[in-house]
């Protein structure tokens, strides 16, 4: 596994030393999320024409009976903002693999439902992602998006 280097000065404690280590370690998480995102990314638009977000949004919504959330709701599974939320299901509506529908319960929201071409892209875009996940996750560093 590749470390990123953290230097401490002469005199450094064992506390210092602990967070040394912490950055070393948090430095290494940040590092491993950018090269498995960018993975993600390449192979999922290589093999599906999708991004990861795009893959992470039609899969959360297959994963429900409905196959239909809030924006809200979607937004805190896959961990992004609403504004760029908004722009995924922009691009998912356009290819036309989700709708917006105004919520019946709170017509101020909207929620997003996935297509049948949507489940059939995610369908099929799932051992991908899967692949790359394994190949990726468990494995050294490889900083193939540099």
């Amino acid at each position: 596994m590749t470390e990123t280097q953290v230097s401490a000065g002469p005199g450094e404690t064992g506390t210092d030393r602990e967070s040394t280590a912490d950055v070393r370690e948090w430095r290494e998480i940040l590092a491993r999320h950018a090269d498995l995102s960018c993975a993600l990314d390449r192979e999922l638009q290589a093999g599906h024409a999708l991004g990861m977000s795009e893959y992470e949004v039609l899969e959360r919504l297959a994963e429900l009976p409905e196959q239909s959330a809030k924006v809200q709701t979607i937004a805190k599974s896959v961990h992004l903002s609403q504004s760029a939320l908004s722009r995924v299901i922009g691009r998912l509506e356009t290819a036309g693999l989700v709708e917006r529908h105004m919520c019946a319960e709170d017509r101020r929201a909207v929620n997003v439902r996935l297509t049948s071409e949507g489940l059939s892209r995610q369908t099929e875009a799932q051992p991908t992602q899967r692949r790359v996940l394994a190949e990726r996750l468990h494995s050294p560093l490889l900083k193939s998006c540099e």
